[in-house]
């Protein structure tokens, strides 16, 4: 068996370059053109009232922290709840701009509980960040029913969730929240080389965030150069960040965005083949698993396990590249200061893996990595 990679990149190779020549030919690669388009097909897609096209999902994390604490007047070492399993770019943006992390627990879904959340409120809390961990949108709509509640603001980290519906209507996950950040990485659901964007409840956040994401300068390169003459002047209001995506990434993700459903329909069938196959070892491994009213995007397939370091060295004797979503960030050290009594979250830091799942896999490749995890449990 040749070797089987946790994630690997899948691109619908003639169609993006055919796009991408088009973006070429057009003379266009910047902001604008395709960046314009796939704002408005992701809103046509997903529901989401705003879409901002930007270089990345780190990029997007960081302007809502930043734009909602210049909104609302927080004050340095202000609260944002966060979960510790998650990639450190969602605790960096809640650092760069002065606030505290608070770390609260996680349940057997690995997303936050809103026990541990009304455990861990303070009257310094001003936000949530809830990270739909692999996709999974466990509690999702409890908490955000308590954000309204409590008149917090929401920021969903949707890394990893582009796709994801709720069963019942087919609507995009996550529309409730103030601010949504989804990860177009070329290994994510929706895969470029790197992107990402950030889809705001309230438009005037959006144009916030365009004008921050280009340098704060009010007009861009496209809407001065696409007029019946050349508008060059422009005026710089504020202190903003080269975050903004361009054309040419765009043109992988309008080609991507095309085939998102049917990819995340593939991506729960191989879920179903792994599920299905580990049942006979559930005394020795635990199944991460979704919310049931949710259609998943399935971004991961993860397990929690005693001994996992012999069984990764184990399965990477077999070929089998797994990866780990995540250590927990309180344990690093630049976090150690926030750190909190949050038990689950170590748990299942020291536990979890996750198995390969891309689109190159098939059902014979699954069931060869189950049938060594198996091998491993009998041994």
């Amino acid at each position: 068996m040749k070797p089987i990679n946790v994630f690997r990149p899948f691109f619908r190779r003639k169609e993006v370059l055919k796009k991408i020549d088009e973006c070429l030919s057009s003379g266009w690669t910047g902001i604008g053109g395709n960046t314009k388009i796939f704002e408005d097909e992701w809103i046509k897609y997903s529901g989401f009232k705003n879409c901002h096209f930007l270089n990345s999902a780190s990029a997007g994390l960081h302007l809502a922290v930043k734009i909602f604490k210049n909104e609302f007047n927080w004050k340095k070492n202000d609260e944002i709840i966060t979960t510790g399993l998650t990639f450190v770019s969602t605790n960096h943006a809640i650092l760069y701009e002065g606030l505290k992390p608070v770390f609260c627990d996680v349940d057997s879904s690995l997303c936050l509980s809103l026990n541990s959340i009304k455990n861990m409120i303070t009257k310094k809390t001003k936000a949530i960040m809830y990270v739909a961990l692999g996709g999974n949108t466990k509690n999702f709509q409890q908490i955000s029913n308590f954000c309204k509640k409590k008149k917090l603001v929401l920021i969903l980290d949707a890394a990893h969730m582009a796709g994801s519906k709720v069963k019942k209507n087919n609507k995009h996950c996550g529309l409730e929240a103030d601010c949504a950040i989804f990860s177009f990485h070329a290994v994510k659901n929706l895969p470029s080389s790197d992107a990402g964007a950030i889809c705001f409840k309230k438009k005037k956040f959006d144009k916030i965030a365009r004008n921050l994401s280009w340098l704060g300068i009010n007009k861009t390169t496209y809407e001065r150069s696409n007029l019946n003459q050349y508008n060059w002047k422009y005026n710089v209001n504020d202190l903003g960040y080269k975050y903004h995506g361009n054309s040419l990434i765009a043109a992988i993700c309008l080609v991507s965005l095309k085939y998102l459903d049917k990819d995340n329909i593939f991506r729960n069938y191989l879920c179903k083949i792994y599920s299905s196959n580990l049942k006979s070892v559930s005394n020795f491994v635990e199944i991460i698993n979704h919310d049931p009213n949710i259609v998943s995007s399935r971004h991961t397939f993860q397990i929690a396990v005693e001994n996992r370091n012999d069984l990764l060295k184990y399965l990477a004797k077999n070929n089998i590249y797994c990866g780990v979503h995540y250590i927990n960030n309180a344990n690093y050290k630049l976090y150690k200061k926030f750190k909190a009594d949050i038990k689950k979250t170590d748990y299942y830091s020291s536990r979890i893996i996750s198995l390969p799942l891309n689109l190159h896999l098939n059902e014979e490749k699954i069931t060869y990595i189950c049938k060594k995890i198996k091998d491993y449990y009998s041994n």
